[in-house]
C-alpha cells in the first residue's frame, strides 16, 4: 500500500512538473512581448488540424492576420515556440542571403529506429550538405534528357489508358489516375522496374505508395509529440513510419541492387548513383551509403516525384477545365511542337513558354508543400529589428500559401492567371515570392524532373483529349484538411471528351 501511495505521488509531481514545462514553453512569445495567437496545450497553433483546418488554413491565418506588425509574429509549431514570417526582406535573408545560419530543417528523424526518415529532405548538418553535392548529378538537364524518352513512354501508355476509360464514362476522376502515371515514371527512373500501375491499380508500388502518403504509425497526440519534442522523440528512439514500409523499400532497393550486380547491369538513374555511393565513391566526404541509406533516399525521391507531379497535374487540368480559353491556347501551342506521328522532342517541350507559365501559375495557386521549415544554428537578430529575436534551435515557419495568396504580392490572388509569368512580371517580383520548389541552396533538389513529368504529362493529355466541367466537379475545388501536402478533398472528377 505504501509502495502504491509513492507510486501515486511521483506520478503527481512529474505529471505536474510536465504541464508546468509546457506551459511555459507556450508563454514564450507573451513574456518576448511578440504579436501571436494563443496557443493549445497539445497542439499549439495547430488546432482543429485535420478536422477543421488544414495545415494551409493554420499558416495562412496567422500570416494575414500579423502582416504588417513585424518581420515575425510567434507561432507555436505544436509545443515548440516558433518564427512565423511576415516580411519578404527577412525570407530572402534565411533562404538565401543568411543561408548559413539556417541551413536546417530541424524536423524529426531517426536513422537507426526509423531508417526511411533518412533521407535529404529531412537530414542536417554536414551529412545533407555531403548527399545534396553528391546526388545533386542526378538531377541535371542533361540526365532529364536521358530519362525523357522513359516518360513518353509511360505518356503513350497513358493516353491509351485515358481513352480506354473515357470510352467506358466522360466522367474521369482524374487524381488517382495521374498518381498511377507518376507512380510508372518514378518505377522506371529510380528503380528501373515496370510497377504498371496505369494497367493495374492494384499493383503494390501504387498500393505502398498510397498508404505511405496517407498512414501514420502513430496517432495526432504522438505525431505531435514528436514534432513538438523531436530531440526528445530521438532520444526514446521513437519512429514514424510504419514497419511495412520500411520493410518493402528496403527489400525493393536489396533486390534491384542485387539483381543488377549479379548481371552487371550499369544503368543512368536514380539508384545508380545511390550504389557508387554505397560502393565508397563518396568515402573522402564520409557519406559511403548503406543499403538503408540508399532505400531511405530513394523512398523520398519515390513519394516526392509522384505525389507532387500528380497533384500539380491535377489542379491544372482542373483549372483549365474551368477556364475553357486557357485550355484552348494551350491546346493550340502544344499543338505545334509534335510531328504527324505523334512525337516531340525533350527541347521542344521544355521551350513551351504557355505551358511553363501555366504550371508556374498551378503551382502559384497550389503550392504542393504549404510551408517551408528552416531551424536557426544560431541565435539571430533580424536586421534593424533589434526586439526581434530567432534564438539558437527555433523553428522558422515561411508560410509559402499564405503568400502566394497574397494581393499585395499578386493581385486577385484566387483568380488563375498564367499571365502574372510573364517574363517581365517575373522580373519584376523577388525570388522568394515565388516559393513552389523553396529557394536558395536548399530548394527541392528534383524540380527539373517533376517539372519534366508535368510538362509531358499534360502535354500529351491536352492533345489528346478536352477536359471541362460537369455536375460531379466542385467548384471552387475543395482542399483535404488531413492531408499535410495540398491535395484536393474526394479527387478530381472532370467531363473527358476526344479531340
Amino acid at each position: 500500500m505504501a509502495i502504491m501511495s509513492v507510486l501515486i505521488y511521483l506520478i503527481i509531481i512529474l505529471s505536474t512538473l510536465a504541464v508546468y514545462f509546457v506551459k511555459k514553453r507556450l508563454n514564450y512569445w507573451k513574456d518576448q512581448g511578440i504579436p501571436h495567437d494563443e496557443p493549445s496545450l497539445l497542439t499549439g497553433n495547430f488546432q482543429g488540424l485535420t478536422t477543421k483546418r488544414s495545415v494551409a488554413d493554420c499558416t495562412r491565418e496567422v500570416y494575414e492576420k500579423y502582416k504588417g506588425s513585424g518581420p515575425f509574429c510567434g507561432f507555436y509549431f505544436f509545443q515548440r515556440p516558433a518564427a512565423l514570417l511576415l516580411d519578404m526582406n527577412l525570407v530572402k535573408h534565411v533562404l538565401i542571403k543568411d543561408f548559413s545560419k539556417f541551413t536546417d530543417r530541424g524536423l524529426f528523424h531517426n536513422e537507426k529506429a526509423d531508417p526511411l526518415t533518412g533521407h535529404l529532405f529531412l537530414l542536417d548538418g554536414a551529412k545533407w550538405k555531403n548527399l545534396r553535392h553528391k546526388l545533386s548529378p542526378t538531377f541535371t538537364s542533361g540526365k532529364m534528357k536521358f530519362m525523357y524518352p522513359i516518360i513518353t513512354d509511360v505518356a503513350e501508355n497513358f493516353v491509351q489508358v485515358f481513352a480506354e476509360m473515357s470510352e467506358k464514362s466522360n466522367i474521369v476522376e482524374i487524381k488517382e489516375l495521374l498518381a498511377r502515371f507518376t507512380t510508372d515514371i518514378i518505377g522506371r527512373c529510380a528503380f528501373g522496374i515496370e510497377c504498371n500501375s496505369l494497367r493495374d491499380p492494384n499493383a503494390e508500388f501504387r498500393i505502398m505508395g498510397r498508404r505511405s502518403m496517407i498512414e501514420r504509425r502513430h496517432g495526432k497526440w504522438v505525431n505531435g509529440f514528436i514534432q513538438g519534442f523531436p530531440a526528445l522523440a530521438l532520444k526514446l528512439n521513437m519512429a514514424m513510419v510504419k514497419d511495412e514500409f520500411t520493410d518493402f523499400f528496403i527489400r525493393i532497393v536489396r533486390e534491384t541492387v542485387s539483381y543488377r550486380e549479379q548481371n552487371n547491369i550499369k544503368a543512368n538513374d536514380f539508384l545508380s548513383i545511390l550504389m557508387e555511393l554505397r560502393d565508397g565513391e563518396g568515402k573522402e566526404n564520409k557519406i559511403s551509403m548503406t543499403l538503408e541509406e540508399m532505400a531511405a533516399q530513394s523512398f523520398v525521391f519515390f513519394l516526392g516525384g509522384f505525389e507532387t507531379s500528380s497533384s500539380t497535374m491535377g489542379f491544372s487540368l482542373y483549372e483549365l477545365a474551368v477556364h475553357s480559353d486557357i485550355q484552348q491556347k494551350l491546346r493550340e501551342e502544344i499543338n505545334e511542337v509534335f510531328d504527324q506521328e505523334g512525337k516531340t522532342t525533350y527541347e521542344a517541350i521544355h521551350d513551351l513558354t504557355y505551358l511553363g507559365k501555366v504550371i508556374s501559375e498551378t503551382l502559384r495557386k497550389y503550392p504542393i508543400l504549404p510551408h517551408l521549415n528552416r531551424q536557426a544554428l544560431v541565435d539571430y537578430v533580424v536586421p534593424g529589428h533589434p526586439k526581434y529575436v530567432i534564438k539558437k534551435g527555433m523553428p522558422v515557419v515561411i508560410p509559402a500559401f499564405a503568400m502566394h495568396r497574397d494581393p499585395e504580392i499578386y493581385p486577385e490572388p484566387e483568380k488563375f492567371d498564367p499571365e502574372r509569368f510573364d517574363e517581365d512580371k517575373v522580373k519584376q517580383r523577388e525570388t522568394v515570392e515565388f516559393l513552389a520548389f523553396g529557394d536558395g541552396p536548399r530548394n527541392c533538389i528534383g524540380m527539373r524532373f517533376g517539372l519534366m513529368q508535368s510538362r509531358v504529362g499534360l502535354a500529351y493529355l491536352l492533345r489528346h483529349f478536352k477536359f471541362s466541367v460537369c455536375d460531379e466537379t466542385k467548384v471552387p475545388l475543395v482542399l483535404d484538411k488531413r492531408s499535410f501536402v495540398l491535395s484536393s478533398k474526394d479527387g478530381i472528377f472532370l467531363k473527358v471528351e476526344k479531340v
